[in-house]
């Protein structure tokens, strides 16, 4: 029994050594696989959250004198996939808006495509050259003289060319319009098809102006056409050029200190030299100055002027610049002037010869009553 036991235990300690060898001779684990680390995907930023407009506008359709039409219902889809509005708030909006039917038979009306009669240019300058404009712009200057100044120091832009487009454009803010703004646009945009694109965006500025300064969008009032303000900023103007000058928080183009820092600024923004000249008066000798294209636009060199006859009166302020050549008829003939690039940047206010000369001499009517009125009491 005993060698029994002894052999069975030699045998199972064979098997032991047997196993202990295979297990030795066992190719090495393979290396656990790394986990895969997952970086999660930067998040887009996110738009900035919109204030909501202002006013209880709400409605399931639009009614009124623009509903049912397509044109509406895509403008309104538009704004809410583009800009965030709810499309209840647009429904209800737009159902308070009016037609301006008079408004659309004005657009229509077109000039008559005959010659311009002589004198044109008298007729239109004795419009703005009224003692009502001198003398509202020179007690506006007096009363607004430190905006004034505030703004030609950041901006570079006189005084009185700032009262210039203000006196032609409202009269110093005595006449801004009476027609709600929002009519006006819903107008154009929606019932008159020839410039229905560009009152359609005028349409969606407006609403975006109103919604960042938390104004009613049915309350301002402006022109026929939906100009603001005492300097009649469109809109998209206001988007773009439109400043809040007197720190209060909001833009507002019927406060008269934001107002001259708009008007400054929109002058700066499109090009205006501080210090720079507008105008120089010419004189035309011979038939041949006549023969020469003039507008706002034009460019010629001064040796190219002097080889038709014209020649500037006046001291050249920048005798190297091309300047426009301005035909302006007079109830006693043609005059003739040279503008600069300040005058090219007084007509991107309006495409007009005949607006900027206004601006201009108005400019120069009211700084001279201003400092004969008021300078000494400063």
């Amino acid at each position: 029994m005993e060698t029994r036991a002894k052999g069975l235990v030699a045998a199972t300690l064979s098997v032991v050594v047997a196993l202990a060898g295979c297990e030795a001779h066992r190719a090495p684990p393979a290396p656990a696989k790394p986990i895969a680390t997952v970086v999660p995907k930067p998040e887009k930023p996110r738009a900035p959250a919109q204030p909501e407009p202002v006013g209880a506008y709400s409605a399931p359709f639009v009614t009124g004198d623009f509903g049912g039409q397509p044109a509406v219902d895509r403008f309104i889809e538009r704004m809410v996939a583009e800009h965030g509005f709810r499309p209840d708030y647009l429904k209800g909006l737009l159902s308070e808006a009016r037609r301006k039917e008079w408004t659309i038979a004005y657009m229509n009306r077109e000039a008559p495509s005959v010659k311009p009669k002589p004198g044109g240019w008298s007729r239109y300058r004795a419009k703005f050259l009224t003692e009502n404009h001198i003398a509202k712009g020179a007690a506006f200057w007096h009363r607004y003289a430190g905006a004034l100044e505030r703004a030609q120091a950041r901006f570079g832009v006189p005084p009185e060319y700032v009262l210039g487009i203000m006196g032609v454009e409202t009269i110093y803010g005595s006449n801004v319009g009476k027609d709600r703004v929002l009519d006006a646009l819903a107008t154009l945009a929606f019932d008159y098809p020839r410039r229905a694109e560009y009152f359609t965006d005028e349409l969606k500025s407006f609403l975006l102006m109103t919604r960042a300064e938390r104004m009613d969008p049915a309350s301002p009032r402006g022109s026929f056409a939906g100009a603001m303000g005492l300097g009649q900023f469109m809109p998209s103007s206001f988007l773009e050029w439109a400043v809040d000058f007197d720190d209060d928080g909001r833009k507002d183009l019927w406060a008269p200190v934001d107002a001259i820092g708009s008007v400054a600024n929109y002058f700066a923004r499109h090009g205006w030299q501080s210090g720079g000249a507008v105008v120089t008066p010419a004189l035309a000798d011979g038939a041949s100055a006549a023969e020469l294209e003039s507008g706002f636009d034009t460019r010629y060199t001064l040796a190219a002027l002097a080889s038709h006859g014209i020649h500037p009166s006046g001291v050249l302020r920048v005798a190297a610049e091309p300047v426009a050549l301005l035909r302006l008829s007079t109830n006693d003939g043609d005059e003739y002037w040279l503008g600069y690039q300040n005058f090219y940047v007084i007509t991107r206010y309006n495409h007009s010869t005949h607006y900027a000369m206004a601006v201009h001499d108005l400019a120069q009517a009211v700084k001279s009553r201003y400092r004969s009125a008021f300078s000494a009491s400063r």
